[in-house]
């Protein structure tokens, strides 16, 4: 439309335009291409580059673990508060609603129960029915140190090929056995190795001295695995420390859907990790929340 002077009148056509947050650049991951960082961000927040993970994959070895009995009651209604679910395919095809939009991590190795000797592992989910579930990334245990330490390695290198093939992003995961030792040496050695053979992230077990050398000394993101059940505020600090000491995140399981209040737990944790409330504050608001 022209006014008096014929001048045509511009249209403010950008004001409809929706406006999209930036992704924030990953450790690690830059140089990696489109379909990667797209599921990426599926997984880490792009205002955050953080992600809160929630892990129900325990029955793969430990079969029906306390808290786990019914997906379906207890964990669905946890889902808003997940920036991604990790799951098997068992449990994503028949508990987990279609409708969940946030980023699946699928585990993709598996074989031995907790009957047997856990590092005896193989590659248990074909590369092919991980793009036909539409998952963001694929998980695998490795064993650094472990009797079937060479074989996990193989599991691992041979599904980042595969990933690298179809642009799927692969977590590996850093088992500790009951002979492996939990501290900063052992966990540099570990996520280093499974960052050079071209993990994408790593998920590692939280240590409480020099923490902060292991995420130093790994090039991709860290995210760590919350462990067995302990006290809310304990769980609270150790996420808080975590992220404080460079991790990207949390992988947490027990220290949910086992809490006396899991909707208000990981809500708690929610802000912990994004808005790096302090524990004590995350704590006060867990309580709140699950007075309501």
């Amino acid at each position: 439309m022209a006014d008096s002077d014929g001048v045509q009148e511009s249209k403010n056509y950008h004001l409809n335009i929706p406006q999209i947050n930036p992704q924030t650049t990953l450790k690690g991951c830059n140089s990696l291409d489109w379909g990667m960082k797209n599921r990426l961000s599926k997984i880490f927040r792009p205002e955050t580059g953080r992600t809160v993970m929630l892990a129900v994959d325990h029955g793969y070895f430990m079969g029906p673990t306390t808290g786990l009995e019914r997906i379906d009651v207890d964990i669905v209604p946890l889902l808003p508060w997940a920036d991604t679910l990790m799951c098997t395919r068992g449990v994503l095809r028949s508990m987990t609603p279609p409708s969940y939009t946030n980023g699946v991590v699928l585990r993709a190795s598996g074989g031995p129960s907790i009957l047997k000797e856990l590092s005896d592992e193989e590659i248990a989910v074909n590369m092919e029915d991980a793009l036909r579930l539409n998952v963001a990334a694929v998980a695998v245990q490795v064993f650094i140190g472990g009797e079937f330490e060479t074989r996990s390695i193989h599991n691992l290198t041979r599904l980042i090929d595969a990933g690298n093939r179809y642009g799927m992003p692969v977590l590996g995961v850093t088992a500790v056995g009951k002979e492996l030792t939990r501290d900063a040496k052992y966990m540099r050695l570990a996520t280093r190795i499974l960052a050079e053979l071209g993990a994408t992230y790593v998920k590692t077990y939280y240590v409480e001295e020099d923490f902060e050398t292991v995420t130093a000394a790994c090039p991709v993101p860290i995210v760590i695995a919350g462990g067995k059940k302990q006290p809310e505020l304990d769980a609270l600090t150790m996420a808080y420390n975590a992220i404080q000491q460079g991790a990207s995140g949390v992988d947490m399981g027990r220290n949910i859907f086992q809490s006396d209040a899991p909707t208000a737990m990981i809500q708690a944790v929610n802000k912990v990790v994004h808005e790096e409330m302090k524990p004590k504050e995350a704590f006060a608001l867990y309580q709140e929340l699950k007075n309501r």
